[in-house]
């Protein structure tokens, strides 16, 4: 998506664009563990419908990010908006615990690199995403039976298996079953952590191409952390790039990978070539 898909217009006479505000909008993000700082000054902005790649090593401080965006951690410093009803301007990283995890349970969604952080492996997958929905306050079982279904249905998973636990479904059925439970109460934001690691090509494949139908359905706004510039390019719009905490470079996706500026981008970008 580019800068000018960030404008609408309207139907006045003459014609004129409005700045679409942005639904996210991070700024100054400041989180240290101990001595080590993890995120330093981290700024980032992202649109309904569009996804922001973040990318970097090991250590980078990418995934400490998206815990912040999740509101999984407190920042030590920054401030966090997002453009929802009742919540526009609020610095959500100053709000109470139990506002956060209003914010967090009903307009954002998350699919871990690690499935073990996102489901309860015993559950049946149905039941993992029933849970999600019980915030709603629906206790009708057929209910949200019903509802879970639809939900692993949109993420093409075998509905068949509904009600497998997760602990013994493969990788990519796990990470369907995760996407399922994120998208149930159809969130605003969906953040990716490493959502294709260690699943084989042909299983990457798919799940990629269900998050890209998604992302248009849904008109989703998403940030994916990933070390696979593959996977990047595929998906991403705009692409920032980290190293040591700090964002080094960003720009569009295509923009970054073909010419990357930064001396660090460019290390990263021909090690994956």
């Amino acid at each position: 998506m580019t800068a000018i898909s960030n404008h609408r217009f309207v139907p006045n006479d003459p014609p004129r664009l409005v700045a679409t505000p942005p639904l996210l909008r991070a700024q100054g993000l400041v989180k240290h563990y101990g001595r080590i700082t993890a995120v330093q000054d981290v700024s980032l902005e992202v649109y309904p419908g569009e996804v922001l790649g973040v990318v970097g090593e090991s250590g980078s401080g990418k995934s400490s990010v998206l815990r912040l965006l999740n509101l999984e951690e407190p920042a030590d410093a920054g401030t966090y908006t997002l453009e929802l009803p009742g919540w526009q301007g609020q610095n959500l990283l100053r709000l109470e615990r139990f506002q956060q995890r209003e914010v967090q349970i009903l307009h954002i969604g998350i699919v871990y690199q690690n499935p073990h952080l996102g489901l309860r492996m015993r559950y049946t997958s149905s039941g993992n995403v029933a849970e999600r929905l019980l915030i709603t306050g629906e206790r009708r079982y057929s209910t949200l039976r019903a509802a879970a279904r639809a939900s692993l249905a949109t993420s093409e998973f075998p509905l068949d298996r509904m009600d497998d636990p997760p602990r013994i479904l493969s990788g990519g059925m796990q990470q369907r079953v995760q996407l399922a439970r994120a998208i149930a109460l159809r969130p605003r934001l969906l953040l990716l952590d490493e959502p294709t690691t260690g699943l084989d090509v042909s299983v990457q494949a798919m799940v990629l191409d269900t998050l890209k139908r998604l992302q248009r359905e849904l008109h989703l706004a998403i940030v994916i952390v990933s070390h696979d510039l593959g996977v990047i390019r595929t998906l991403a719009d705009r692409v920032i790039v980290m190293r040591h905490g700090r964002v080094v470079e960003t720009g569009l996706t295509d923009q970054v990978l073909e010419d990357p500026q930064d001396a660090y981008t460019q290390q990263l970008v021909h090690a994956k070539l």
